[in-house]
């Protein structure tokens, strides 16, 4: 059901395990993901373009080694920015060139179909999850110094198991009051999440595991400062706006069946 103030999407799939986070109030602006015993900080936008190629990955149904790739390569070309521009005719998240044929420069400066020219480039590739990442991306990218992705690896990883679900409730983000809207936008951020997955509708989203519902609960997470959301409950979990520092709480109302988001 999705009403003006609060989405509800019906996730199929059972709990996760308890993902439990203690630190100190954290003031300004930012996010991290977190895997074990590794925290990568990330700005918003960062975040968000994180949570996208997760997402398509997602829609693809690609295993978590080409998000990993994805990521080492975006990392190196645009530390997981969307940029404008770059060398020669180079935008957007992977710095893909129009005049390579990737896809005219607006197109490529819309994250999810630079990510998805990306991985639609990636599975072409022959045996490229027994790849090393570094050979994997340059095959896509054809850079003039292949060698240098591998250096994001590490990092690249730490990303993956948090916005995938490997890792359950690691991604958190935080920001001031200044810096949130007034009113929650639910069903823009319900449609924009649709529109990533390719999936039709205006109701409730059905998804078939918990990871899956993992990456969509830190996608609201990480896309909540433009959308204006104040809350994402998930498996027994909450992360409110009002203190994101403290990451995904325990929370009994948080149902494991599904996601709301307000």
């Amino acid at each position: 059901m999705v009403v003006a103030l609060v989405t509800t999407l019906l996730i199929a799939g059972g709990g996760v395990a308890l993902y439990l986070h203690f630190r100190p109030y954290l003031h300004g602006t930012s996010c991290e993901a977190r895997a074990g015993t590794e925290v990568m900080p990330l700005d918003l936008d960062q975040a968000a373009n994180a949570s996208t190629i997760a997402t398509v990955a997602l829609r693809r149904k690609l295993p978590e080694r080409a998000t990993i790739i994805a990521y080492a390569t975006a990392l190196q070309e645009s530390h997981l920015r969307n940029l404008e521009s770059g060398d020669r005719d180079s935008v957007g998240l992977f710095q893909q060139r129009p005049s390579q044929g990737w896809g005219s420069a607006e197109q490529l400066k819309d994250p999810v179909y630079a990510t998805s020219r990306f991985f639609g480039a990636l599975v072409k590739v022959r045996d490229y999850t027994g790849l090393p990442v570094h050979q994997a991306a340059q095959k896509v990218q054809r850079s003039a110094d292949g060698s240098a992705y591998a250096q994001h690896e590490e990092d690249a990883k730490t990303l993956a198991e948090a916005f995938t679900g490997h890792t359950p409730a690691s991604v958190r983000c935080w920001y001031p009051p200044n810096k949130r809207k007034k009113r929650p936008d639910t069903r823009a951020a319900l449609a924009e999440l649709r529109a990533t997955l390719k999936r039709d509708g205006d109701g409730d989203l059905t998804v078939p595991s918990s990871r899956a519902g993992w990456t969509m609960a830190v996608w609201f997470v990480a896309h909540a400062q433009p959308y204006g959301l104040r809350e994402v409950r998930y498996a027994g979990r909450h992360w409110q706006v009002s203190d994101g520092h403290s990451g995904w709480t325990k929370d009994k109302k948080a149902p494991g069946d599904h996601i709301s988001i307000r």
